[in-house]
């Protein structure tokens, strides 16, 4: 993303005015936008498109947000591709569900354009912070390779979504050390998202469901580690 190209933004709502607002000061920003009004033409257009990040409105005609970041995820072009929520809704499990199937952020509306411009600036510049990471580590039998966001386990790939392949990754380079879910939190999702203490409990099921029990180990009451 830290190239001389401009980077693109994918908006999707189905309200006109906010694409419109929203449009207006990316590019004002030197983004370059794309926009689909429901989560189907989000979906095409994004597989043709390749945003660096997706704004995704929630509640959405024909397809709402979360099945449609589901597909997004699948989809192995985009697995760098940043995905921020944008909702009108305020449940618990509405967040928890965005995360799950892959969120970067959650925004609640109504948007403030300049507090967004800067949310989406400080995930990129996390995002260069961590280029700078070990990008390949072998431990056992799993080979994790940052450069090419990929996983093998006895040679076989795994796919993980971005920010369960961000976790394993930070936990088998610090092998064991115990972090608590704050830690984290701070460390993956970093410290301008607001993200519930479960959703950490979440991706580390989903790792455990792929690659095993044997790797990460949760110390009761304190946290998690990489056992190596």
């Amino acid at each position: 993303m830290g190239n001389n190209q401009k980077q693109r933004v994918l908006v999707v709502d189905d309200e006109e005015d906010i694409i419109e607002i929203l449009t207006y000061n990316l590019e004002k920003e030197g983004y370059e936008v794309n926009s689909a009004g429901d989560g189907i033409n989000a979906v095409k257009k994004a597989a043709i498109f390749k945003p660096d990040i997706i704004l995704l409105d929630i509640m959405m005609p024909n397809q709402d947000g979360v099945e449609t970041c589901r597909q997004l995820r699948d989809n192995p072009d985009l697995k760098n591709t940043f995905i921020i929520f944008l909702t009108a809704r305020s449940e618990e499990y509405s967040e928890v569900a965005a995360f799950d199937v892959g969120a970067d952020d959650y925004i609640h509306k109504p948007i403030k354009p300049r507090a967004l411009v800067s949310r989406i600036a400080a995930l990129f510049r996390r995002e260069i912070k961590k280029e700078g990471d070990t990008t390949r580590i072998t431990i056992k039998d799993l080979i994790i390779d940052r450069t090419s966001f990929t996983l093998l386990k006895d040679g076989e790939l795994i796919v993980l979504p971005k920010k369960e392949f961000e976790l394993i990754h930070f936990l088998a380079k610090n092998p064991n050390t115990v972090f608590s879910r704050d830690e984290l939190l701070k460390n993956i999702w970093g410290t301008d998202v607001i993200v519930l203490a479960r959703t950490v409990d979440v991706h580390i099921r989903k790792i455990r469901e792929k690659i095993g029990e044997d790797y990460i180990f949760t110390v009761k009451g304190v946290g998690y580690k990489f056992n190596s």
